[in-house]
């Protein structure tokens, strides 16, 4: 008689004394096969995805894994248990249980991969922002500054400081979420397992600094040409000169754009 509790060891096809190692390196070779992406996204492979994930989410947790071996050996003792009986109405239950618990394992699943989209998208928008305000603010050099007076100025500053703190929040984030610190080499050598992470944060961090350096770069290139053909026509809107209070327009950019963004989606999911 089969027991009422899935068997997340068959299912990552991996002994009942398995480690933790096994149970990840299981995990990723089922996750590259298996996965809905490399499956045209069918609802079957969503739902067999999801019961691995699920399997791997308990057996990689040793209090949950503690816990579900202790539960699947006692209902597999339990011979008496109305849900090891061969009639009709414990099959029926057994179907039963089993379809109510992969429909959660696949909503959970689903909301997820909403979860790390959002995650994914907080990460993009204030970084690209960024590139792309420091861009324009060193192409076009608006003279923002110039045209406002004390009162305007220090709005300026104010939102530039709030927009510069909001940035440094969301870089943080992203950084504790999609990086890691190498381990030393000792470490190294000790282990062989890989990271969940994708890159290191020195990696990163060069990564934003020369995209930062670049967007500056092609902004003051693209600049010079545009002096020659526009701007010097608008001499009241554009200045032909880098000046220091142009640091502070990206820092705003971001943090309109993304304050749009995070109503946008808040909106979304009102609807």
């Amino acid at each position: 008689m089969k027991s009422a509790v899935v068997d997340y060891y068959q299912i990552l096809g991996v002994k009942r004394t398995a480690s933790q190692v096994e149970i990840k390196s299981a995990y990723r070779k089922l996750a590259r096969k298996k996965h809905p992406d490399v499956n045209s996204g069918s609802e079957n492979a969503a739902r067999e995805f999801a019961m691995i994930a699920l399997a791997y989410r308990t057996l990689s947790d040793p209090q949950e894994r503690s816990y579900y071996d202790a539960q699947y050996e006692r209902l597999k003792n339990a011979a008496s248990s109305v849900l090891h009986s061969d009639n009709v109405h414990a099959r029926r239950m057994r179907s039963m249980a089993v379809q109510m618990r992969v429909n959660r394992a696949v909503d959970s699943w689903i909301e997820d991969g909403r979860r790390e989209n959002f995650m994914l998208q907080q990460a993009v928008f204030p970084t690209v922002t960024l590139y792309l305000s420091t861009f324009f603010a060193v192409m076009l050099k608006p003279k923002f500054w110039q045209g406002f007076g004390l009162t305007g100025r220090s709005v300026i500053v104010v939102l530039s400081v709030i927009g510069l703190y909001h940035l440094i929040s969301r870089l943080r984030v992203c950084f504790e979420r999609y990086t890691y610190r190498p381990k030393s080499i000792q470490d190294s050598l000790m282990g062989d397992e890989k990271p969940d992470k994708p890159f290191t944060r020195r990696t990163a961090f060069a990564f934003l600094i020369i995209a930062l350096a670049a967007s500056l770069a092609a902004g003051l290139l693209v600049g010079e040409q545009m002096h020659y053909a526009i701007l010097e026509d608008m001499p009241y809107f554009f200045d032909q000169h880098v000046k220091p209070e142009l640091l502070f327009y990206p820092p705003i950019a971001v943090l309109v754009i993304d304050s749009m963004h995070a109503l946008a989606a808040k909106l979304d999911v009102s609807i």
